[in-house]
């Protein structure tokens, strides 16, 4: 065994006794760049998922399926990509260069036009039915990723807007303890400049409260763990467990080294810049630093620019000129966070998903905006377990009907799975005894998009 081998074996408490005593000495920065550059090309790594959700429902023809010779297309130009055949919008150059690791999917169809509903279909993967609660993606995958004991939190999601459907964003009924860790909820718009960013992407209550010495608060701990643990013992449940478990894990985290990953200010300004000085961009770059820090799932949300609504995809006036402007903040950001992933060896280990919960209509209506349209649209797969360079599924030349390879909502969850060395077909308990598979009964993945 090598003697990098042998220090990947060192547990977190021997590497701070080895450093306190000097032993790693002045080479320890360059130990633990060989470190992680081995961890990234391991390849019993387990992989990771970022989901780029875009709140309000994405315009495909003026996105990733333009429609330029027909009328329904609008003003907006198609580029060229790095793969020869596969155009976008001329708002989206960063992402025309690393379209070898991208597949747009132009086949999405669902019958939910309705928002609440869409939503709460794409991010669970079953439409609400009665008294079963279903859970959130990131809670389903993270749960299968993570790890129990984590320093840091196995599901964490930026900047949600949760206002037009709740029920999508929590644990359903996994509980509690695969909820997500939420940051920068409620900041409002993504803002260009934004001098806020850095405040509004931090964890609240890590620290101590003033004059709290670490002596006091372990104090205070073991108190409280010594209540919990009479309370547990005589109202034993998934609540009160539920609740500790929160407690424990806040703790972890608290006294964790693993939470520098939120201070983005450890970035180079150049690198910062490039991701995009404003929310969704540092968030982009907080879900490289939090994938890199082995959280295996990270969801980050384009809600709306200055100028838009707060559900900026949700074009019904002005459509090209919101677009425009959200195509702005995207590109940097998206295109950005590839080559990042690339160049640390972590994007072949990293799934990345782009999606909202519908399209738009491809006829402009009489506000110059686009309306909710599910019957034919696009979501976007890259990185982790993806062969990238290609185009699934194809659209009608004024976009309205899917023409070839159709994919319904339980098959993007199974090709999503599969690109995660997860079983589609594996089953949690649900809240009222019946057992749910991850994607739905009958899901087909696109195997033709999976690396083996």
């Amino acid at each position: 065994m090598s003697s990098l081998n042998k220090n990947r074996n060192l547990s977190r408490r021997d590497f701070m006794q080895l450093s306190a005593l000097g032993v790693l000495g002045t080479g320890m920065s360059g130990w633990l760049q060989r470190l992680a550059a081995e961890t990234a090309n391991d390849p019993q790594r387990k992989r990771a998922c970022i989901l780029l959700w875009m709140s309000g429902g994405p315009s495909q023809c003026d996105t990733f399926d333009l429609k330029p010779e027909h009328e329904n297309g609008g003003p907006f130009k198609p580029i060229d990509t790095d793969v020869a055949g596969i155009q976008i919008s001329e708002h989206l150059p960063k992402l025309a260069t690393v379209m070898k690791h991208l597949v747009p999917i132009r086949s999405m169809s669902t019958k939910e036009g309705d928002h609440t509903r869409a939503t709460y279909l794409l991010r669970t993967g079953y439409l609400p039915s009665g008294p079963l609660s279903y859970p959130t993606m990131g809670s389903l995958l993270s749960k299968e990723l993570g790890a129990s004991h984590s320093e840091l939190p196995n599901f964490v999601s930026i900047a949600p807007n949760s206002t037009l459907s709740p029920n999508a964003y929590g644990p359903g009924f996994l509980g509690p303890r695969y909820a997500p860790l939420v940051v920068g909820e409620g900041t409002g718009l993504i803002q260009t400049d934004d001098q806020n960013v850095d405040a509004a992407l931090k964890v609240k209550n890590l620290t101590l409260p003033q004059g709290i010495t670490s002596k006091q608060a372990d104090s205070r701990l073991s108190i409280l763990k010594d209540l919990e643990d009479d309370f547990i013992a005589a109202h034993p449940g998934i609540p009160t467990n539920s609740h500790r478990s929160a407690y424990e894990a806040a703790v972890r985290m608290m006294r964790s080294k693993a939470i520098e990953a939120f201070q983005l200010d450890q970035e180079p300004d150049t690198l910062r810049d490039a991701y995009g000085r404003n929310r969704f961009g540092q968030g982009c770059l907080l879900a490289r630093r939090l994938i890199q820090q082995g959280v295996p799932f990270v969801e980050v949300s384009l809600n709306g620019v200055q100028g838009t609504n707060a559900f900026g995809w949700d074009t019904h006036q002005q459509n090209f000129e919101a677009v425009k402007s959200l195509s702005e903040v995207l590109d940097p950001a998206w295109g950005t966070l590839m080559t990042d992933l690339e160049q640390r060896r972590l994007l072949d280990s990293t799934l990345i998903v782009w999606m909202g919960e519908f399209g738009r209509t491809p006829k402009i209506n009489q506000n110059t905006g686009r309306d909710h349209f599910p019957a034919a649209w696009t979501t976007v797969l890259g990185g982790g377990g993806i062969r990238g360079g290609q185009v699934i599924g194809k659209t009608s030349d004024d976009g309205m009907k899917v023409t070839d390879q159709p994919v319904a909502v339980p098959d993007l969850m199974a090709t999503i799975c599969k690109a995660l060395g997860i079983d589609p077909e594996k089953q949690n308990m649900s809240n009222i005894g019946r057992p749910i598979p991850l994607a739905d009964h009958d899901a087909k993945p696109i195997q033709q998009i999976l690396k083996s």
